[in-house]
């Protein structure tokens, strides 16, 4: 569990210390006083990245150099120190040159009120939801990931400057190779993960609704043929038109496309994928992950929200934000931290 946490210079915080326990964790204020942040600070101390935006230079208060989260994991202490200049990591008073340890230490499952633009909105939320919770699975994906990123950016840039074939081309084989691995992990990812999300589907729906998740492979099953086809429309376009970066995901309920499902079936959809990626990585690892819930109880009707507390894996720890506890059944179990 996540026992302490202590932030500086992060969002429109100062400094700010909370303490958390076992189980539910209510954060209970009005909009505006920073709720979300104390919810984005905990990921960022344990994941090293935000759900919320790519880059962690946002996060910084404004006008500040480097922010701070510190806090207390499982009895191991984390520092983390960020400034656009540099990063570091301490792990128990020992500073990390590398973040392979640290990222061992703690794996996160955040729901957020605009989770909705999974299914609503473009691929890129797609895959950064599939990103974020591969890299928890597989400690080799970040690298791989980061890799393939590098070799599109450089592919990208020789092709923006129209520069030889044969320079181009040099990023053929990195990109390939990156991007096949990226690929069939999340592949493999959504494979397991629609067993889970499917099941905790139908809880939500009260058995009416079958969700299945269908992969869209941005290289069209065949990354090495498709990028030889799409050679001169990237040397038209100059811009790499096929492969990893454009994986997707389709949804279906009952074998019709989520397009034009109801906002309730859409948001029922969203909480099953989360509390399936909770239920996967609880089995592959023996513990549930750290749940970070922002205020998505306010679409809910009542008896929705205290059915989804009940949903939670038995053993998690989860920090919740909302403005008000009127609604939760059971409050003598939990810890309220107002704002």
């Amino acid at each position: 569990m996540l026992s302490t946490l202590k932030i500086r210079d992060f969002r429109c915080f100062d400094q700010f210390e909370l303490r958390f326990q076992p189980g539910l964790n209510f954060i209970v204020g009005p909009n505006a006083r920073g709720k979300t942040s104390l919810l984005e600070s905990a990921c960022v101390l344990l994941r090293l990245q935000s759900p919320r935006v790519a880059s962690l230079s946002r996060v910084l208060k404004y006008e500040k150099r480097g922010f701070v989260t510190d806090g207390h994991y499982n009895g191991r202490h984390l520092q983390f120190y960020y400034s656009k200049e540099r990063k570091k990591l301490a792990l128990d008073a020992v500073e990390q040159k590398k973040a392979k340890e640290w990222l061992e230490i703690g794996r996160v499952v955040w729901f957020g009120n605009d989770d909705i633009e999974l299914v609503r909105g473009g691929a890129e939320k797609r895959r950064r939801f599939l990103d974020f919770t591969a890299m928890q699975l597989d400690p080799v994906y970040r690298t791989e990931l980061r890799a393939y990123e590098y070799s599109l950016r450089s592919r990208n840039h020789l092709l923006k400057e129209r520069r030889p074939a044969r320079e181009i081309a040099a990023f053929d084989e990195p990109l390939l190779r990156h991007g096949d691995y990226v690929s069939a992990a999340r592949r493999d990812l959504l494979l397991e993960l629609g067993r889970d999300a499917a099941a905790e589907q139908q809880l939500l729906s009260l058995q009416r609704e079958n969700l299945q998740l269908d992969f869209q492979p941005g290289d069209h099953g065949d990354f090495t043929k498709a990028l030889e086809l799409a050679r001169d429309e990237d040397l038209r376009l100059r811009q790499t038109t096929v492969g990893t970066h454009r994986d997707d995901v389709r949804f279906s309920l009952n074998g019709i496309s989520t397009d034009d499902a109801s906002e309730g079936q859409q948001r029922s959809l969203v909480l099953a994928l989360k509390l399936g990626a909770a239920r996967l990585i609880e089995r592959r690892f023996g513990n549930p992950p750290l749940l970070l819930m922002d205020d998505i109880f306010g679409e809910l009707d009542i008896h929705r929200r205290n059915a989804l507390l009940a949903a939670l894996p038995q053993d998690a720890q989860a920090i919740i934000t909302t403005t008000h506890l009127d609604w939760v059944e059971s409050p003598d179990a939990t810890r309220v931290l107002q704002l």
